[in-house]
């Protein structure tokens, strides 16, 4: 009984220092997230790039030579895009500047010749046909003092106003939205210094893992108990091959939407189809939330002209997108990852509020990297 003790008494120490451990690993977690995001990007780019060294090694060209040039390549592609297409894309993105507010106004205009209802209440509007809400900007009600007293009060009612005495109007709802998404959700992009720094840290990243990512691998399992080193690498190849087709499938299904995307706009006359069109293939990279964002504004703009072309443009964008769905990614993500949808949006909201952007950007991947390690790990189990 006095043995017994002593033992409880250190498997208790144990566990303690062990949750201690686990707490003090995720509290440094959560100080360096972006840090930890931004590796986890690197990683993800690398593995492309190092699909790209092992076929250019065929040839006989050192990974030390063929990664750098791979990486300054598509660098240097993007720039060369960039500078042929810049004064284009400036020229109607001011236009889409100017457009847009306009495209608002004609929204609202139609919203409220609807009698707004349902309308209404999402877009925020207040709706000024309803019996139930005076049409003057400032109602007064007086209510008697049931006792009896002869006191009455009164209270105003004023109407929506953007701060200045005026009605609120469709463009300041929609303003103070967006401004109150960019508090979680954009908070990265507030700092361009960061941004930059992100970017130069992924581009070195893909580098130095594509060149040699056997040391690394080895290094990551001797971190793993030796038993279990096996069916770590085993997963580890499976991560790797996954990623390596969803990113690959992505930077593919990126250009065809920014280039049919660009065309059906033109073909529509929609004006400033080609950053439209580029804004379409960028946040193609995020799924689901992505193609929903990049539709807004293009539907905004097709309605400065009539209603009827914008639902032309949401027509188009929704068929865009299930011809996607069902033709392209199925085509080159033959034999990869099948994510379950629902899992995925709730998997990308959870890591937007949380993390912000780069939760976004890193949310499909990290669903992927998680769901094949449980895969794996519940291999050889008849329940798993």
């Amino acid at each position: 009984m006095t043995d017994r003790a002593p033992a409880q008494r250190n498997d208790g120490l144990i566990t303690a220092a062990y949750v201690i451990a686990l707490l003090i690993a995720l509290l440094l977690l959560w100080h360096t997230r972006q840090l930890v995001f931004t590796v986890f990007l690197g990683v993800l780019f690398a593995l492309a790039v190092s699909s790209g060294a092992d076929r250019l090694q065929r040839y006989r060209i050192p990974r030390g030579v063929s990664a750098p040039l791979l990486v300054l390549g598509f660098v240097g592609i993007l720039a060369a895009f960039g500078t042929w297409i810049g004064p284009t894309v400036r020229t109607q993105t001011r236009e889409l500047k100017t457009k847009l507010p306009q495209a608002l106004d004609k929204l609202e205009s139609w919203v409220t010749s609807r009698g707004g209802g349902v309308i209404a209440t999402i877009t925020g509007l207040e709706d000024d046909s309803s019996p139930a809400r005076p049409a003057t900007a400032d109602s007064s009600t007086t209510v008697s003092d049931s006792a009896g007293t002869g006191s009455s009060s009164t209270t105003s009612v004023a109407a929506p106003t953007n701060g200045r005495g005026e009605k609120r109007t469709l463009r300041d709802h929609l303003l103070a939205q967006l401004g109150g998404a960019s508090r979680f959700f954009f908070p990265v992009l507030s700092h361009t210094l960061a941004v930059v720094a992100g970017i130069v840290l992924v581009l070195f990243l893909s580098i130095y893992l594509a060149v040699d990512p056997s040391v690394y691998r080895r290094g990551l399992l001797r971190l793993v108990p030796r038993d279990a080193r096996g069916r770590t690498d085993e997963t580890l190849t499976a991560i790797a091959g996954t990623l390596r087709k969803w990113l690959v499938t992505q930077l593919i299904a990126m250009v065809v939407i920014g280039l049919v995307t660009t065309l059906v706009l033109v073909t529509l006359k929609v004006r400033a189809a080609v950053p439209l069109g580029i804004l379409a293939g960028l946040l193609e990279f995020v799924p689901t939330l992505g193609p929903i964002l990049s539709a807004l504004p293009a539907i905004a703009m097709g309605l400065v002209d009539s209603p009827e072309k914008a639902l032309f443009v949401t027509i188009a964008y929704v068929g865009i997108q299930f011809v996607e769905n069902h033709l392209l990614i199925p085509l080159l993500m033959k034999g990869g990852m099948d994510l379950p949808p629902a899992l995925t949006i709730i998997m990308q909201a959870l890591m937007a509020i949380v993390f912000g952007f780069l939760g976004v950007l890193v949310a499909v991947p990290l669903l992927a990297t998680i769901m094949i390690t449980a895969r794996m790990a519940t291999r050889d189990d008849p329940a798993g």
